[in-house]
């Protein structure tokens, strides 16, 4: 099940179309879809959020809690919508295309993708690009 829930006064414009959209991401990596909530919030909320649970003093666009067993996926996704504003900016894309690529980010990391070596964030870029391609403007 996933679930969307909002602590500032974003909203996604078709919540059915993006929870198909994570089932298919899910289903794509042979996973099993758990509970997945989505938390967007702006900057001061996941500041400390991360403050609070990871000890960093940074501003982050997105920082997720995994509660997956085994192929079962499930957890906790919060994503700053500022943050993903800024950098949609600073990347020249469009903010949906970089909200697309943030909670894509998410679930690939329960599904086992990691970014912390050069290697990893490649693969983990071009993961969210095949991700990013399943979802459909016409369903």
């Amino acid at each position: 099940m996933i679930s969307f829930n909002y602590e500032n006064d974003f909203e996604l414009p078709d919540e059915a179309k993006y929870e198909e959209w994570i089932s298919e991401i899910i289903d794509s990596e042979d996973k099993t879809e758990g509970e997945i909530n989505y938390i967007f919030c702006n900057d001061d909320y996941l500041l400390e959020k991360n403050i609070e649970f990871l000890n960093h003093d940074t501003l982050t666009d997105i920082i997720s809690f995994d509660y997956s067993m085994g192929n079962l996926i499930s957890g906790d996704i919060f994503i700053s919508t500022e943050r993903v504003k800024d950098n949609a900016i600073d990347f020249n894309v469009a903010f949906e295309e970089e909200l697309k690529r943030v909670m894509a980010h998410g679930v690939l990391h329960y599904c086992g993708y990691k970014d912390k070596t050069e290697d990893d964030v490649a693969v983990m870029r071009a993961k969210e690009e095949e991700k990013i391609a399943l979802f459909h403007v016409e369903q």
